[in-house]
């Protein structure tokens, strides 16, 4: 998501510190944090699909951290996240990004969901419902899946996946370079390839059949944590009707709405930003009302 925008972009963002993090039971991930200002609420940053926490997040982390404190992680085969021979599983990203909470101390947090990071945070509230003060979903939905040319992709993805349990390692590196990457370096900075590239495309495949699997509407108006949604008008991703269902389906939930497409926390940090400040920033004034 790190797209050039034409202005003169630096060729690398600054970022906040890193560093791997051992999960006991779990396996070893990438995290960064930012301490905000003294006794600021915690924001758990939850990426999308194909990207990693700075691919996703790199136009934020300075923003938030002025109000709170930011933890971003890796998820499992994305970038530095955990690498593991298990199927991947959107339930273990959740359970992974709360023991990252752990790790450092964390009782409580909101999550900010990006949209595979909007499933991932809504099964972060449903496992760890004690934990959870807010939500934050940005450019998600409650499902992915409803026409026939999506589910045709979708057993496509499937079948991809499993092949790639079958491929060997230098198959799977050529087929990231050729199917992928390529594609992006006439669009991406180098210090996002290479980001991407750090991906396990097993992993990868398999988090999209994941998704494709998701389905939160049969407990979504369970939530009841004071929620905001930040919806991308123009998203050619996760359709809008999608998004604004979402919406609709928490109780009390409160819309924000950006003018862009997908890929606007990338491509135009100047209207997805200040969204995403005011839709934190409400979420965490309700969530004080209730305390």
């Amino acid at each position: 998501m790190a797209i050039r925008d034409g202005k003169g972009a630096p060729e690398h963002p600054k970022l906040p510190h890193g560093a791997a993090m051992e999960l006991p039971g779990r396996g070893t991930t990438f995290v960064r944090t930012m301490p905000g200002p003294p006794g600021a609420p915690t924001v758990l940053l939850l990426h999308g699909w194909t990207a990693t926490a700075d691919l996703n997040w790199f136009t934020c982390y300075q923003a938030l951290s002025e109000h709170y404190r930011v933890v971003a992680l890796d998820h499992r085969g994305h970038g530095r996240g955990i690498r593991s021979k298990k199927q991947f599983r959107l339930e273990d990203c959740a359970d992974d990004a709360m023991a990252v909470c752990d790790v450092l101390g964390l009782q409580q947090v909101i999550p900010i969901g990006y949209s595979m990071g909007g499933p991932v945070a809504q099964l972060v509230w449903r496992r760890h419902r004690e934990r959870v003060q807010a939500l934050v979903l940005c450019a998600t939905a409650p499902y992915f899946l409803s026409s026939r040319e999506e589910k045709l992709g979708f057993l496509g993805l499937s079948g991809m996946a499993a092949l790639a349990r079958l491929t060997p390692v230098q198959a799977r590196q050529w087929l990231t370079e050729q199917v992928y990457l390529q594609r992006k370096t006439g669009e991406w900075e180098p210090w996002a390839i290479q980001e991407a590239s750090l991906h396990d495309w097993r992993m990868v495949l398999e988090a999209g059949r994941a998704i494709g699997r998701f389905n939160s509407r049969p407990w979504i108006d369970e939530i009841d944590v004071p929620t905001s949604v930040v919806i991308t008008m123009r998203d050619r991703v996760v359709p809008t009707r999608r998004q604004v269902r979402l919406f609709e389906g928490i109780h009390r939930a409160e819309a924000y709405r950006v003018d862009g497409d997908h890929d606007s926390i990338a491509v135009q940090p100047e209207r997805f930003v200040p969204t995403l400040l005011r839709a934190v920033g409400s979420a965490v004034e309700r969530a004080a009302e209730r305390a």
